[in-house]
Order: structure tokens, then sequence, then C-alpha cells
């Protein structure tokens, strides 16, 4: 049995935690932030005051939080992780975040004496239930060959990518694909449906060519049926795609598409739409085409 700690108990953060648990694996989690559900207490979970307390009764701590500045308070407050670190203690955040701050967090936890992997996951909340994440890891072999264990309770697809901030920069990377294939599962469906064609029928029978993709299947599904509940919600989606576009900036790179992607939430949000799953991207050209996916018209209408 490992003594684990898990940071982040959210939207994905539990389902992950709790596959931890059912791999006979004993969680300490803090309540520094909010109470801990107490059917997790019922599961065995140990339950501390603070994220130093975690790393202390913890020989790898878990993080699964919103964005850049949450990982720094958990790790760097004065009743951080951090100040809980022993020698060969292994930081695993999971977080999606900046790849330039996750290079100095692992300098940072190196020098108060622990391991330090990027870890950030792609799946979403489905994934995360049925423990079929995508995980892109960065930093030391050694650490990675520890905890790869327990990455396989929570993942499928897990690879080390390199260094510390190369698993955050390829998530990054992972964003990109993702909101633009969104952007262009809706176009086509918007296309489709405002020339008078069946969009669902559409969608079917391009699942069987070249333009199959999971996007298609998942979200285009979800903009057929007008299923926006979150299993990623946009404001999540626009906080990576401004690590994409901050990015960019820095290396000299254009990303025109990308910033399309990200005007387009930005319109979502606009219309109250900040906690919409980010298939609703399709929302917004929605409202250019005043036509909804879906919606009864004439055909050459």
């Amino acid at each position: 049995m490992t003594e684990i700690g898990f940071i982040g108990l959210g939207i994905m953060g539990r389902p992950m935690a709790e596959h931890l648990i059912a791999g006979d694996h004993r969680l300490h989690v803090s309540r520094h932030h909010k109470p801990v559900a107490p059917d997790l207490v019922e599961k065995g979970v140990v339950v501390h005051a603070t994220p130093k307390a975690v790393a202390e009764a913890s020989d790898v701590i878990f993080l699964m939080l919103p964005d850049t500045p949450q990982v720094e308070d958990v790790l760097f407050s004065p009743d951080g992780v951090a100040a809980g670190l022993g020698a060969a203690k292994i930081v695993v955040d999971m977080s999606s975040i900046s790849p330039m701050a996750t290079k100095d967090f692992a300098r940072r936890i190196e020098a108060a004496g622990g391991l330090y992997l990027d870890a950030p996951v792609s799946g979403g909340e489905v994934g995360a239930k049925a423990a079929s994440l995508t995980i892109m890891v960065g930093g030391p072999e050694a650490a990675f060959a520890r905890v790869k264990g327990l990455l396989e309770l929570m993942g499928r697809n897990i690879t080390l990518v390199g260094g510390n901030g190369d698993g955050q920069t390829t998530k990054v990377a992972n964003q990109i694909i993702v909101a633009l294939t969104i952007e262009a599962v809706g176009e086509a469906l918007l296309f489709a449906s405002k020339a008078g064609a069946d969009p669902a029928k559409v969608r079917q029978a391009l699942m069987g060519g070249f333009a199959a993709s999971r996007i298609l299947e998942v979200h285009g599904d979800r903009m057929v049926k007008r299923s926006f509940e979150p299993g990623f919600r946009i404001g999540l989606h626009q906080k990576d795609l401004n690590l994409a576009l901050d990015g960019a900036r820095a290396l000299g790179l254009s990303l025109p598409n990308t910033a399309t992607a990200q005007e387009l939430f930005n319109a979502c949000v606009a219309h109250g739409g900040k906690n919409w799953d980010h298939s609703a991207m399709v929302r917004a050209l929605e409202l250019m085409a005043n036509h909804q996916v879906g919606a009864t018209t004439a055909k050459g209408e």
C-alpha cells in the first residue's frame, strides 16, 4: 500500500482519486479549501488540515487543480506541500497549467528535497470516471518509473514525453487540436443543417469516412442533441488556450486559428456560457448564422 496525497477533488479529481482508493492505496486529502465529502471518509480517506500535512503523510502527492495560481498556492504557501516534503517524495501535478511556471515549480520542489512530475490529462470527466485518461508526463525518468503503476489506475495512454514542462507543453498542444476540431465539427454540422440536411445523419455518415474523429463522435453528438452539461467547461478551455497564445507570443509564433477558437469561446462566455461544455462553442457559430444545428429548415433556405 502506498500512502498517497490527493489535492483537488473536483469534477475530474474525485473519480481519479477513487480509482487510487480502489487500487488498495490509502489516500490523504486536505480540507483547507472546502470540506471533504463524508462518503470519501467512509472509504478510508484520511483528512488533514493543510497541504503540508498531506505531504508529510504521503509518499506521492497528486494535484488536480484549476490553474497555475492555485497550484502555486497549494505547493508554496507557508502550509503548502513543499513545506512537508522529505527526501524522495514525489509531487505529480495533473493540472493543466503554464509550461514555463511548471519548470520553475519543479526547480523549487527539487530544492525542497522532492521530485516533480507534470502529468496533465486528456479525456474529460468521462475519461476520469472510466480510468481511460491520456496522461502526458514530463520529468525525471526514475520518478516516472516509481509512479507509473499509480498512473495506470487512472489512465491508459501514458507517455513520458521528456523533461519537466514537456508534459504541460503536450497538453497545450492537445487543447489546440481539440478546440480547432470542435470548431471544424461545429462549422460542418451547422453548414449541413442550414442546407436542409439532417445533421444527425450527416454526422453518422461522416463517422465512416476520413473526417471521423473522437470529437465528431462525442461532441458532434452533443451539438445535435443540444447536450451541453459540462464534461469540460468552456472557462477551463479558455484558460488552456490562453496558455497557448501566451506561449506563442513568447516564442514569436502566430497561432491564428487558435486565436479564432478563443474568440468563439469568448463569445459564448459573453452569452453566459462560461460553464457550458466546450462543445457549446457551436453556439457562437449559430449566433452568427442565425440558425441552430438541428433546427427544421427548408431545403435551400
